[in-house]
């Protein structure tokens, strides 16, 4: 829930539930039921009602006569309340899996104590509290799994349902959905003129399904207009752990951090923005040229930017309470979100382009800030080539993906780990490319002289022994063998690229 909104409007959502004329599936009134397994089990029920018939909330509601949803009060305190010795919301919360967002309103209407709980819908999974999955079937709490239609029903949408589609704020006024988000980027970013009313701006973000009409009057603010517009994530609730951190270390530990920044706004409409806060931090080298000294970046800018724009958009927004972070230390950066790759890190420059958040990758496609043939992760090692640094690190990490780039570091330095890497990803570079690498080939990646291609011959074949790389013609003379990535054999190359 939106930290935008007032008692005054949670008592009118009160009046409008009241309005109903019976308990929906999603809707559940109560007068001074406390009883924390009941509470608990309808917590589920509702949040896999919610999805089931398409809400982004649903909702239970204390001091409502049930027959006649007359508000009669209520003595039931949540704020007060305990399991054992522990806060009520805090073990409803553990009992809960997956974890979902629910928020406890303690209201006075018309001089009558009330208590509002908003619900999150469910995603991905059936809610479960202590194990078992609930769902409401008329009026009526059951288990989901005593009701198979049902429970095929729901992962049916769940499995379908992605999460730009979901909703983060529904039933707001117009003026409130141009307050919450910043449409003049939008605009910007598509360089097209600004409409001159709010009903035309309202038009053109509904076609881009940033926005939506709302059943009940009003629009709705979906997942994907929020994550990529929201003037502050922090008034999104289930949102604002996805804010982008950017942390600065001493030297090449975590022990000592020199600066912590937290994004608040939306991927969008501060991309820009966040590229050269982070160049602002990076450090750089200076090289004296024949007349006059320059800094030069120490990473590729493109490689960079590539890497963070895909850690935005390839996350896994379900995974609960932590968003994409860029760490910068002395001698390499990482980039890290959350949700592990749906490709092969070994395959990142050949795969084609795959998202879990396909509307997201599209939008920032239109907007430029990433690629749109998803040949972004091979600029990103041409550019690790051409400043001649150490080749990247893809890695899977438990529910992470994390990328890192590395300063410069003599080959001397660096080491056999590294040294196969960069023969791998070169050869994979130039197979892309309908190409090979050669020992001359991989002397210009290394900046290696003519004279040392004995050097260079004996990382290949460190290579070959790893079996990161093979000879594409081993009966060819050994100065003009040529190597593909292991893969590229296994694919049936033998015949020729």
């Amino acid at each position: 829930m939106t930290g935008i909104r007032s008692n005054d409007y949670h008592a009118g959502l009160v009046r409008e539930l009241c309005k109903l004329p019976r308990e929906t599936e999603w809707v559940e009134f109560k007068g001074n039921n406390k009883n924390p397994q009941e509470i608990g089990e309808y917590l589920s029920a509702l949040a896999n009602a919610a999805a089931l018939n398409g809400k982004a909330n649903a909702y239970m509601v204390w001091g409502i006569e049930d027959r006649t949803h007359d508000i009669v009060g209520t003595d039931f305190l949540p704020s007060a309340a305990k399991k054992g010795n522990e806060p009520f919301e805090t073990w409803l919360l553990r009992s809960m899996k997956p974890k979902i967002h629910f928020t406890f309103f303690e209201l006075s209407i018309d001089g009558n104590a009330v208590v509002l709980l908003e619900i999150g819908r469910a995603f991905r999974h059936p809610v479960r509290f202590q194990n078992e999955a609930f769902i409401r079937v008329g009026q009526v709490k059951k288990s989901l799994k005593d009701v198979p239609e049902r429970e095929r029903e729901l992962w049916r949408i769940l499995d379908h349902t992605p999460f730009e589609n979901l909703i983060a704020i529904e039933h707001l006024p117009a003026d409130e959905v141009l307050r919450l988000l910043d449409y003049p980027s939008y605009f910007d970013l598509l360089e097209q003129p600004l409409p001159s009313n709010s009903e035309g701006i309202l038009d053109i973000l509904k076609k881009d399904n940033l926005i939506r009409t709302c059943e009940a009057g009003g629009w709705d603010i979906t997942n994907l207009g929020a994550i990529l517009f929201a003037k502050r994530l922090g008034d999104f609730q289930q949102l604002k752990r996805k804010a982008i951190r950017v942390i600065q270390y001493r030297g090449i530990g975590r022990t000592e951090t020199l600066k912590e920044q937290e994004g608040s706004k939306g991927y969008a409409c501060s991309f820009e923005g966040l590229i050269s806060y982070i160049h602002g931090l990076l450090p750089a080298n200076e090289v004296i040229g024949k007349a006059l000294r320059k800094t030069v970046p120490m990473f590729p800018e493109l490689a960079v930017r590539e890497l963070v724009a895909n850690a935005l958009i390839h996350q896994d927004f379900f995974v609960q309470g932590t968003g994409p972070m860029i760490e910068i230390f002395g001698d390499r950066i990482e980039i890290t979100n959350p949700g592990e790759s749906l490709v092969d890190t070994s395959r990142f420059v050949d795969s084609p382009p795959r998202s879990r958040n396909e509307a997201l990758a599209s939008m920032m496609r239109r907007f430029r800030i990433c690629e749109e043939r998803g040949s972004g992760i091979d600029k990103v090692v041409a550019q690790v080539e051409n400043y001649q640094l150490p080749a990247p690190l893809f890695e899977i990490l438990e529910g992470f993906t994390r990328t890192v780039l590395f300063a410069h570091k003599p080959l001397m330095a660096m080491d056999k780990d590294d040294r196969v890497r960069a023969c791998y990803l070169h050869a994979c570079l130039k197979y892309v490319s309908r190409e090979f690498l050669t020992n001359t080939s991989l002397r210009h990646r290394f900046g290696i002289e003519e004279h040392n291609r004995s050097t260079v011959s004996r990382l290949i074949r460190e290579a070959v022994d790893d079996s990161a790389i093979v000879c594409y013609d081993p009966s060819a003379a050994p100065k003009m063998r040529k190597y593909v990535p292991k893969w590229a054999v296994q694919q049936g190359t033998e015949g020729g690229l």
